[in-house]
């Protein structure tokens, strides 16, 4: 156990952290923090960050970065707006443009630096400049409202209670079905497994989790359609990263680049897929900030990148590359949303806010320099 510990110490510390700032916030909220209506608030305000970091995951791990997601996000947004409401485009066709949009902002950005060698920082930081313009140059400089009313389902509406709990309850039977198979095909190869108490106990505690999260959600008008966007896409990028063959690229490549192309994967090839795909991702982000806006905004966005970059790292992503996980990647996200809701519970000014986020984030940084070095 105590192996299992030291092996896995990034993670446990993270949510060692979150558990600690919910008791700390319901302390000091007399309660308010915790109420069902604030958290189910809570997650829905995780859920923009969240969208996107599930895709930056997979970027950090390369060794690379995105500093363009906020201005990508608020380009997407602002091309699915003005196609419905200034060209009367029907929601789904809208919708479609948007990712498209996102999609061949990612194939640009994967252009330049799996092929054209320029360092990630620098081509998005330059994405970040050219495509806030682009948000000024599709508004004109003006908000784009109302949406119909599909258009700001993906951000407003929830699946009934009912199903809302089927889906709860099959998310917690997946889990424990998948997590015990892992276990019997570990010990069918002769690798080690935690013991069967421990076992149990990794399984109580995930069911637990997964029946509090659901259960807030259905006792507050049921899981909203982003919560299931964000649900859908971390089942998708955790198997693709797990289990299948570009996953296993990715971390090789964020290992050990050189290594990674003496054994035969195309790296510039897999750069450009992650790039290309992680476009389209963060095109979702924007049309859900959007979404839940009910309006396309030239400010939409801005910052976004940094929370998005916080939240994977102090989810237990190395910026150095090789290691993370969605999982982890999420939680980092509950984390940042739940300091910001916190704080805002609290009237905190929002100088102080800003200064404990950066800590937060600094804190998050050195623990992965101190674990590595171990």
């Amino acid at each position: 156990m105590r192996d299992a510990f030291q092996k896995n110490i990034r993670q446990y510390t993270m949510l060692f952290a979150l558990v600690a700032i919910w008791v700390i916030f319901t302390v000091l909220t007399e309660g308010i923090f915790i109420r069902p209506g604030n958290l189910s608030n809570l997650f829905l305000q995780t859920m923009t960050v969240g969208v996107v970091a599930v895709g930056m995951t997979l970027v950090i791990v390369t060794g690379n970065i995105d500093l363009s997601v906020g201005s990508v996000a608020a380009l997407a947004g602002a091309v699915g707006a003005y196609c419905q409401v200034r060209l009367g485009w029907d929601t789904a066709p809208a919708l479609v443009a948007a990712v498209g949009c996102g999609l061949l902002i990612g194939l640009w950005h994967g252009f330049w630096i799996a092929y054209r060698m320029v360092p990630s920082f620098i081509v998005t930081l330059a994405s970040m400049l050219i495509f806030r313009g682009a948000v000024l140059g599709v508004t004109g400089g003006t908000t784009i409202a109302p949406l119909s009313e599909s258009f700001k389902a993906l951000g407003q509406s929830y699946l009934d209670p009912i199903v809302s709990a089927a889906v709860g309850i099959i998310a917690i039977l997946l889990f424990c079905f998948f997590d015990l198979r892992r276990r019997f095909r570990r010990v069918k190869y002769s690798f080690t497994v935690p013991s069967w108490p421990l076992q149990l106990l990794k399984l109580a505690l995930g069911a637990a989790v997964m029946a509090a999260f659901f259960g807030i959600l259905v006792f507050n008008e049921g899981v909203p359609y982003s919560v299931m966007l964000v649900l859908v896409l971390a089942v998708i990028f955790h198997f693709v990263s797990n289990h299948t063959v570009f996953g296993r690229h990715l971390y090789a490549i964020g290992g050990n680049a050189d290594a990674a192309k003496l054994s035969g994967i195309n790296n510039k090839k897999r750069i450009l897929q992650l790039f290309t795909v992680f476009g389209g991702v963060t095109a979702l982000g924007g049309l859900v900030l959007t979404s839940r806006l009910n309006a396309a905004t030239t400010s939409a966005g801005q910052g976004m990148e940094l929370d998005v970059i916080a939240a994977v790292v102090i989810g237990g992503t190395s910026l150095l590359g090789g290691e993370g996980t969605i999982l982890g990647s999420l939680v980092g996200a509950l984390i940042m949303a739940s300091l910001d809701n916190g704080m805002s519970l609290l009237d905190t000014n929002i100088t102080y806010q800003y200064v404990i986020k950066g800590l937060i984030l600094l804190l998050a940084v050195w623990v992965d320099m101190a674990t590595r070095k171990k």
